[in-house]
């Protein structure tokens, strides 16, 4: 068993956020790794913290994904769909192969869980 607190695991920068439409300032999405690779067979396990108007793009994963709001309100939608509004203690279950984007309105930061299979994979764009 492992317990970590968030508060002390490093913030790593993470490449490739885009804007949400009408969103002009800065933006900078981090990483939290709550698992580290090859501590479990079967997930990856991270907090990802969006600056405001951060989002991860459109893009699909090979395996479902789990996110839990953890700070802040955001945003999540699917392709035809119309986009939601997730707040703290919200859970959003992706479908493998289902495009997606996710991350933080434009007037707030936002920071969830997401938990993944290893080996999945996600494909942008």
């Amino acid at each position: 068993m492992n317990v970590v607190t968030l508060k002390n695991i490093p913030d790593v920068p993470v490449e490739g956020a885009d804007r949400i439409e009408g969103w002009t300032g800065p933006v900078q999405r981090t990483r939290q790794t709550i698992i580290e690779p090859g501590d479990s067979k079967n997930y990856n396990c991270s907090v990802v913290n969006f600056s405001q108007g951060c989002t991860t793009g459109w893009h699909t994963h090979t395996c479902d994904q789990i996110l839990v709001v953890v700070s802040g309100s955001g945003m999540v939608a699917t392709e035809g769909g119309t986009p939601q509004e997730i707040n703290v203690g919200d859970v959003v279950h992706i479908k493998a192969g289902e495009r997606h984007w996710h991350g933080a309105k434009a007037n707030s930061t936002m920071g969830h869980i997401t938990i993944t299979a290893v080996g999945g994979e996600a494909k942008w764009g």
